[in-house]
């Protein structure tokens, strides 16, 4: 099981069935993308698409962050959602590279409870440049 997280707190995930990058042809609106998958193969497909996930193969790996940075400036506007053990340090960071949840797995939420979290709701507050201009 897995937990959605956004701004207003945790949630259940979406029972969804996605497809992968070699299986978009038959994708029924979701996409699993792999953090080593090239988001320019989607850019066909991106007007059809309304949920794309993004795995996280561990916490420290930050490739997703990039994949999600290229599917919005290639114009996606659908959801957007990290997938894996991403921690609420990175939330702010997930948020502004344009991901719009992270999906974590139920043993992560249990570590890391919501007001953790929700924290970090407010992230266009939390990064150095708005301290420093204050």
């Amino acid at each position: 099981m897995s937990v959605l997280v956004t701004d207003t707190g945790f949630g259940p995930a979406p029972a969804i069935a996605p497809v992968r990058l070699d299986q978009i042809a038959a994708h029924r609106g979701a996409l699993d993308l792999a953090h080593t998958d090239d988001p320019a193969l989607v850019r066909p497909h991106l007007a059809t698409l309304h949920l794309i996930r993004v795995s996280f193969p561990a916490f420290n790996d930050g490739r997703a962050f990039t994949i999600a940075r290229r599917l919005r400036m290639m114009g996606y506007r659908g959801q957007l959602v990290a997938l894996g053990p991403v921690i609420a340090d990175q939330y702010p960071m997930a948020r502004r590279v344009g991901f719009d949840a992270v999906e974590i797995p139920d043993d992560l939420a249990a570590r890391q409870p919501e007001g953790q979290w929700k924290f970090r709701a407010d992230w266009k507050a939390h990064d150095y440049q708005s301290r420093l201009r204050a």
